[in-house]
């Protein structure tokens, strides 16, 4: 049986003029294809692919544009057309080349746009005079990303042009950084359910702005059911099927809407043709008969269902409609463009320089080879030629709907995108841009806000990356960028400042002069040394006196010149820790502290070595007179000394930054080098100490009215404690005031011996001048207590 004749409705007749009016002006040229006169035939897919598969069919077999399956198919090896301009959508494009391609006749599209269709493994045959889909995704994710928009939506038809298209654009969405809250996508013959289900989707969505990659009658409904209710002001990306169709210029909500079309050309001579239609010229064909009787409302034939005939009366200049309207002639462009394509195809395998030869017989073979190799320049201007994929450079208008004074939209060329242009600089901008509602300035459309320096960006769980939290940098840490990923440690002399965006140098602490802690502490310094030098000179002043010669007046004065660098060697550890200054404090400490220890020792010993003396037959002073008490001060210094070299030589104490001790600040102090040799210092000094407390403590109850002894005991007893509690606080003490406790130590056991050894002789020859007398001190008189 054979299948019911197929019928559609819909036209897209001035793409059809174009193509008649570019095939009338081949022929009347002289320099293209000379002395040959090309001819046509003309089908209405209607955008279907069953009545494209319809057509294909009778382009592969040369017969009547009706099916018949009794005769046999040889006829399609020698077939009557060359060459195929066509189709517009991309879905029947695909399905005419799949089967013109098998024989190998070419198919030159001037508006399917589908990527998929530069795949020339499956697509031999198939070139086209409009961009690829792949540029204006990647155009409009680059437009995208300019404008700063990370949180968008996305709708599509449900076609092989809307899928593949919005497919690409989301690829190149995703490596431009850009997050898409809702991808949908409709078609018009679907149910309307389907449509109110993508209407609510962008009725509730976040991102307030949406590209649509539709064809122009989806934009068209989609738009229709948005209308029905309050919408919030949406910022549209459009792209090239419907930015530049008048039809939906009707829908304010679009207002601002930008997006990529077809760059806008001038074509001479095609207006006059296309209005140059009589209804005698209407009648030779069933398109323009049908068109004719639409636009008039009139029967050319006289038998249209009570139609009133049409008289002749009829002004095609007067309508106002598509095919009359020739002020943005853009895809029409693309088919003068492709039709000029196919003669000069034709023209490289007929003719020579000169002349063609009429006669020459050739196959679509040859024209798809040919095509593939065509360059040249229409009458209007236009670069014609097709790279390896059968596809042109990429050329368009960056379009902008703009309200016009009387309140109505038009289309506005504001940019270009051109992909032959060197890499990051295919796209611009020429004029200003009016957006959504009127606004001058752009539109937002993000999920999260930009994290500022001094955070970073945390991913909310389960969402796109284009959503997430600001998280403070962490301690330590800083981001000195907008939307850090991740915080950055700063280096270790650095801190963060307080909006963690930067790195500032810690600030270095250690005990300084103009610190108040530093300024009490060498008052105290040189008021010991004061009080030192006065004993000093009180003693010298009275060096005749019984209390000052019974008191052995060589090692006193030996003990105060020692005294006074005790308490000037404090003055070493204030100050910016230096090579020199880390070497002399624990050296002039350790050295000055054993003179002066040794001389206390030292009378101590005289002390005992005197009382032994007294007894009968005792010779024991001549062992212990003053040059071996000398000596023995020399040697026990001597041994200090000693031990200072050793600790210098192997590893001595030296500047150092305490770098982790705090977060926010260096300590700088001397570093010890080696534990060893500090702590043996000390230990020496500790040992000298003890045995001189030892001695003194034998020696505190001897019949002696000024008994030395005693105040050395309790002066040892002092040093003693002062040393041994100054351990514990010396490890526990913070930074700076580390140092504070070693200072602390050396004056409270220097003013420790200065007060208990002296003070009592002092007060004696200054204010019981009655006490100085021998007698009185070897205990022959009553004495006093003090």
């Amino acid at each position: 049986m054979q299948p019911q004749q197929l019928r559609c409705s819909g036209r897209q007749l001035r793409f059809y003029r174009a193509m008649e009016f570019t095939i009338h002006e081949i022929n009347n040229r002289t320099d293209l294809l000379p002395g040959i006169t090309l001819g046509y035939q003309i089908h209405d897919s209607c955008s279907e692919v069953p009545m494209a598969v319809k057509a294909a069919f009778q382009f592969a077999n040369g017969m009547e544009p009706f099916f018949n399956d009794t005769d046999s198919c040889s006829k399609s090896v020698a077939a009557a057309v060359p060459a195929v301009v066509g189709d517009s959508p991309s879905t029947p494009s695909i399905s005419i080349t799949r089967m013109l391609g098998l024989f190998g006749i070419p198919q030159v599209s001037h508006y399917a746009t589908c990527a998929c269709l530069s795949d020339k493994r499956q697509y031999p045959a198939f070139f086209r005079t409009i961009p690829s889909d792949h540029h204006q995704a990647a155009a409009l994710a680059k437009l995208v990303k300019h404008f700063g928009w990370t949180w968008i939506g996305a709708v599509r038809s449900d076609t092989d042009y809307g899928n593949y298209g919005i497919a690409s654009f989301l690829k190149a969405a995703q490596e431009e950084g850009i997050c898409v809250e809702y991808s949908e996508s409709y078609y018009r013959t679907q149910p309307r359910s389907k449509l109110e289900r993508v209407a609510n989707v962008i009725r509730r969505s976040t991102a307030r702005v949406i590209v649509a990659f539709l064809h122009s009658g989806d934009m068209r409904f989609l738009l229709e059911e948005l209308a029905r209710q309050p919408l919030p002001p949406l910022q549209w990306i459009g792209s090239e099927a419907w930015i530049t169709d008048p039809g939906i210029l009707r829908f304010n909500m679009c207002a601002g809407a930008i997006g990529f079309g077809i760059p806008r050309s001038v074509i001479p001579g095609l207006r006059e043709f296309l209005l140059d239609l009589s209804p005698a010229q209407a009648l030779k064909s069933p398109l323009l008969t049908e068109f004719w009787e639409s636009s008039f409302s009139c029967s050319l034939k006289g038998s249209s269902e009570g139609a009133r005939e049409c008289n002749g009366s009829e002004d095609i200049r007067a309508l106002q409609n598509p095919y009359t309207d020739t002020s943005q002639l853009r895809v029409t462009n693309l088919v003068y463009k492709a039709t000029y394509a196919i003669a000069h195809a034709i023209h490289g395998v007929i003719c020579n320089d000169t002349q063609c030869d009429k006669s020459a017989k050739f196959t679509p073979w040859q024209i798809l080879d040919q095509l593939k190799r065509v360059n040249f320049t229409t009458k209007n201007g236009f670069q014609v030629l097709f790279d390896s994929s059968g596809d042109p450079v990429a050329v368009y208008e960056l379009i902008n709907w703009q309200v016009n004074k009387d309140g109505s939209l038009d289309f506005v060329t504001v940019g270009h995108y051109d992909s032959s242009r060197p890499k990051g600089q295919e796209f611009s901008i020429s004029k200003v841009i009016s957006w959504v509602d009127g606004q001058s300035e752009v539109p937002r459309s993000v999920c999260s806000e930009s994290c500022p320096p001094g955070t970073r960006k945390a991913v909310q769980k389960g969402k796109p990356v284009c959503c997430y939290d600001c998280i403070p940098c962490a301690e330590g840490e800083i981001s000195n960028k907008t939307d850090s990923l991740n915080c950055v440690h700063c280096p270790p002399e650095f801190w963060p400042n307080a909006q963690r965006d930067s790195c500032l140098p810690k600030p270095v602490e250690f005990l300084s002069w103009d610190d108040t802690l530093s300024i009490i502490l060498t008052v105290f310094s040189i008021t010991g040394a004061f009080i030192a030098v006065s004993v000093a000179a009180v003693f010298y002043k009275h060096r005749t006196s019984p209390i000052v010669r019974a008191n052995n007046s060589e090692l006193s004065f030996l003990l105060l010149f020692s005294l006074t660098l005790c308490f000037l060697c404090s003055l070493t550890f204030i100050g910016r820790p230096s090579e020199w200054s880390c070497v002399l404090r624990y050296t002039a400490f350790g050295i000055t502290f054993v003179l002066c220890i040794s001389c206390v020792l030292g009378k101590t010993i005289v002390v005992l070595m005197a009382f032994r003396a007294t007894l009968p037959g005792s010779n024991v002073m001549k062992w212990f007179g003053p040059p071996q008490q000398r000596l023995s001060v020399l040697a026990f210094t001597l041994i200090q000394v000693l031990i200072c070299l050793i600790w210098l030589t192997i590893s001595p104490p030296l500047p150092f930054k305490h770098l982790n001790q705090y977060k926010d600040r260096i300590i700088l102090e001397c570093k010890l080098g080696s534990a060893i040799g500090f702590w043996a210092v000390l230990g020496y000094i500790g040992f000298l100490a003890l045995l001189c407390f030892i001695l003194a403590f034998l020696a505190r109850k001897l019949p002696d009215n000024f008994n030395e002894a005693k105040f050395i005991t309790f002066s040892m007893l002092i040093f003693c404690a002062v040393w041994i509690s100054f351990i514990p606080a010396y490890v526990s003490s913070p930074g700076k005031f580390t140092v504070a406790v070693e200072i602390f130590a050396i004056l409270a056991s220097s003013f420790g011996l200065s007060i208990c050894i002296f003070v009592p002789k002092c007060f004696i020859i200054l204010f019981r001048p009655e006490q100085n007398t021998k007698k009185h001190l070897m205990g022959k008189m009553p004495s006093m207590s003090l």
